[in-house]
């Protein structure tokens, strides 16, 4: 047997889309919404790569959301909104992950252009990184 502990670090996925759902007039969840065109305007999070920080206590983590709506602007003005409020987040517990520091990495314009006969929808994607740890 190890005499290292076990740490399990927080699914940090399943904490911010928990905390977002409570905070957002959107549907969240960490897949997109089918039927797509009935679900919107929605947020999916994906949890990205990560990194130990400080073994067994702080991890580095990436975020993406994907930020679907009818329109740009709608996009636009949600991926900015779900920022302010994981930004928000920082010094706070959220599901089992206690949030340390938040960053911005990118948030770019990705329009969706599904199957033939299906509308497209305007996709804002946000990616962001944040140090946890276990709450």
């Amino acid at each position: 047997m190890s005499p290292l502990p076990v740490v399990a670090f927080p699914d940090v996925e399943a904490a911010l889309a928990g905390y977002l759902d409570g905070v957002l007039d959107a549907g969240v969840g960490s897949e997109w919404p089918s039927p797509l065109e009935a679900g919107l305007p929605f947020v999916a999070v994906s949890r990205g790569g990560g990194a130990v920080v400080t073994r067994f206590v702080l991890e580095d983590v990436t975020v993406d959301f994907d930020v679907l709506a009818a329109s740009k602007a709608e996009a636009h003005d949600l991926a900015q909104l779900v920022r302010a409020h994981v930004f928000a987040a920082e010094g706070t517990a959220q599901g089992g992950a206690r949030i340390y520091r938040v960053d911005d990495v990118s948030l770019i314009w990705l329009p969706y252009a599904p199957a033939e006969g299906v509308a497209p929808f305007a996709r804002y994607v946000l990616v962001m990184t944040l140090r946890v740890r276990p709450a």
